[in-house]
């Protein structure tokens, strides 16, 4: 350990911020897929459209969390008596939109790049065995997913994102049920 030379932190090292206080969320899964909700030991209304189910548990943890601006603490009470935690951190707001100041001129480098987009090389990645609703990190982590109804998650992946020396995989993670998929790219 070099004293003389202290590691400076960069703010992409920290972990995101998370309050010192956070909602406290109790989801109980019934047997018959319903699910009851808490917020600090309030009762959390349910839809208009009926109760809320596993197949609904994405909107759920949507409205909650005010679409993922409040950092919340998850605790799942299942029907079988397993209990799974997590923390759901508020994701960072998106930088406002840059407007376009002038338009490309035609002929110039920045004129030929504007008028022939690029086609999108995309893949889909498909994995089983997530529990409906529940948030599916991506990896190397280009994006996120919901879990549909029957547990399968889905993702589209832009290959051109990715890094030119990557490994050709996608990393499918349930952040609740804790189910890892591994699938080859190309």
């Amino acid at each position: 350990m070099n004293l003389a030379h202290p590691r400076h932190s960069h703010p992409s090292d920290r972990a995101p911020e998370v309050p010192v206080d956070l909602p406290n969320v109790i989801i109980t899964a019934a047997t018959d897929g319903t699910l009851t909700t808490t917020v600090d030991g309030a009762e959390h209304p349910s839809p208009a459209a009926g109760p809320w189910t596993r197949a609904s548990f994405g909107s759920l943890m949507d409205e909650i969390t005010k679409d993922r601006t409040v950092s919340v603490r998850v605790e799942v009470r299942e029907c079988d008596g397993g209990v799974f935690t997590d923390i759901i951190h508020a994701r960072k707001p998106t930088p406002p939109a840059r407007a376009v100041e002038h338009e490309p001129v035609p002929g110039t480098r920045r004129g030929r790049r504007a008028a022939a987009p690029r086609a999108l090389r995309l893949i889909e990645v498909e994995g089983e065995g997530f529990l409906p609703g529940e948030d599916v990190a991506v990896a190397v982590i280009v994006s996120h997913t919901d879990a549909a109804g029957a547990g399968t998650a889905r993702v589209l992946v832009d290959l051109d994102n990715l890094p030119p020396d990557s490994t050709s995989e996608a990393i499918l993670f349930g952040r609740i049920s804790g189910t890892t998929v591994v699938r080859r790219l190309q």
